[in-house]
C-alpha cells in the first residue's frame, strides 16, 4: 500500500538573539536543550548529543559509557542561516525523514527559527501518520527548551 503526501510538521519560534548565536546554540549546545531525560536512545542513562559541523557530518547521541547512537546525517550546513538533516533516529525505519531548520533575523536579533520536518512518506504506510503526530507534539517541547537555552 502506498502512502500519499503527508503534510510536513512546521514550527516557528522567535529567540532574542541574532541568527549566529541561535545557530550556534542549536548546533554546538544541543545537550543544553535537548530533553535527553525523555527523548533519548539511552533512556535512564546519562548521555550527550552532538552535531558534527559540516555537510556529511553526523548527529549522534553518546552514552556515558561511550556507546554511540546515530540520529541523523547533516546534508546541508549553511551557518548561520540553515541546517538540513536526514533524520533517522529509529534504525528500523526504512528511510530517513528530513528536518530543515532556518534562522532568519538581524545580527542583534530577534531571530525567527523555522523547523520543518517532512518526507513522512519515507516511513511507509505503517506508522507514517503516527510518527508525524508524535513529532508534531515533540518538537513543541524540544523548541521550548531550545528557546530557554538561547537566553543562557
Amino acid at each position: 500500500m502506498s502512502v500519499g503526501v503527508i503534510s510536513p510538521v512546521e514550527k516557528r519560534i522567535e529567540v532574542a538573539c541574532g541568527p549566529e548565536h541561535a545557530f550556534r546554540v542549536f548546533t554546538e549546545r544541543m545537550t543544553d536543550w535537548w530533553p535527553l531525560d525523555t527523548h533519548s536512545l539511552y533512556a535512564g542513562r546519562p548521555s550527550t548529543c552532538h552535531v558534527e559541523p559540516r555537510a556529511g557530518g553526523e548527529v549522534y547521541e553518546l552514552s556515558e559509557s561511550g556507546e554511540r547512537a546515530h540520529w541523523a546525517d547533516v546534508t546541508v550546513w549553511e551557518p548561520p542561516s540553515r541546517l538540513v538533516l536526514a533524520w533517522k533516529v529509529n534504525a528500523e525505519d526504512p528511510a530517513p525523514t528530513e528536518v530543515e531548520v532556518r534562522f532568519e533575523g538581524e545580527p542583534d536579533g530577534p531571530t525567527r527559527v523555522t523547523l520543518t520536518h517532512r518526507n513522512w512518506e519515507a516511513l511507509g504506510a505503517a506508522g507514517a501518520e503516527e510518527a508525524r503526530s508524535s513529532y508534531d507534539e515533540g518538537w513543541d517541547l524540544v523548541l521550548d527548551r531550545y528557546r530557554e537555552a538561547v537566553g543562557r
